[in-house]
């Protein structure tokens, strides 16, 4: 069956593809992927180290740029095993030995607690039906503390986990991976991807990625009614 189109001089349809549709308008998004330390959950670790060896010496710690501890852990979110970790450390700083070894031993303790802004968030998306995922630099090691705690860990399809992977945001092969594990819902172009830290978020643009870093759960908030995903205006 086909219809004629009309003469000259008389009304005339829009074409099929002409989509009336702000240019400055996001693309729709198809789903949503959370980082999750400082996002979801709460992460110091401080709080671990400082339960071992007090506050003065787990703050000297941590801001002795000669030992830099966020970019050894950081190896262990790669994939490094903790034993292995933890035995080159002492070897290189042997007067570290007791903070090097609070941190995994007290590691629960580093997570302070669920950012239950964000939390709500993510509730309300699974609520509507958003497929969810999660991208995280974790050690594969330590991730089962936060399973066993945080319940809300279950919403998520899907989780990619970098020590499992071997390696770590804001690394661009780590998206490689996010783009097999959601390539059932769509393309990385049509997700949103939400870190604190804004090396990752810039690495996921690359990616081909909408990207938000993560400032608060309001912030967030409203960067997800922007872009016309099922939340809640508070």
């Amino acid at each position: 069956m086909s219809s004629s189109l009309p003469e000259s001089g008389g009304s005339t349809l829009p074409s099929p593809t002409t989509v009336d549709r702000d240019p400055l308008a996001p693309a729709p998004v198809l789903a949503v992927v959370f980082d999750l330390g400082n996002v979801l959950i709460e992460w110091d670790a401080y709080a671990a180290i400082s339960t071992a060896v007090g506050d003065e010496r787990a703050r000297a710690f941590l801001a002795d740029e000669t030992f830099d501890f966020h970019a050894w852990n950081m190896q262990q979110d790669a994939g490094r095993a903790w034993e292995d970790a933890e035995a080159d450390a002492i070897a290189r700083h042997p007067h570290y030995r007791e903070e090097i070894l609070a941190y995994r031993e007290h590691f629960e303790a580093s997570l302070v607690g669920p950012i239950e802004g964000t939390v709500a968030i993510l509730r309300e998306l699974h609520a509507a039906g958003t497929p969810l995922f999660a991208l995280t630099n974790w050690s594969h090691e330590l991730f089962p503390v936060a399973l066993a705690r945080f319940d809300f860990l279950q919403l998520f399809e899907d989780i990619v986990i970098s020590g499992e992977e071997g390696i770590a945001k804001p690394d661009p092969e780590i998206f490689e991976v996010l783009a097999e594990r959601v390539e059932h819902i769509g393309d990385l172009e049509e997700t949103i991807f939400i870190d604190d830290r804004l090396d990752n978020v810039q690495a996921a643009v690359l990616a081909g990625m909408d990207a938000v870093q993560f400032t608060s759960p309001s912030d967030l908030r409203a960067d997800l009614l922007f872009r016309g995903l099922s939340v809640k205006a508070i």
